[in-house]
């Protein structure tokens, strides 16, 4: 039972992070709120990163740190294959 009860409180305190990245994606990339976490877990899947991890590093990216290669690499994949439909 306690840990069920981390696992919801983990998963409650990390929510924000990911809706922050979906919006950041949103408005980069003029795409819905569904799009945008499909483009996080495809880098997340794609790049082996915990979706959580892909969210800060969006949220990272905007306050002037890069994006690493890998992720960058495999987000503009997934933009274009959801762009290709």
């Amino acid at each position: 039972m306690r840990e069920e009860i981390g696992q919801l409180h983990e998963a409650l305190t990390r929510r924000p992070v990911i809706d922050m990245a979906r919006g950041i994606l949103m408005t980069v990339w003029s795409c819905t709120r569904d799009e945008a976490f499909e483009l996080l877990v495809y880098v997340s899947q794609h790049t082996n990163t915990k979706l959580y991890d892909v969210a800060e590093a969006v949220l990272a990216s905007v306050q002037g740190h890069p994006l690493p290669t890998p992720l960058q690499n495999h987000l503009a994949a997934a933009v274009a294959r959801q762009r290709a439909r």
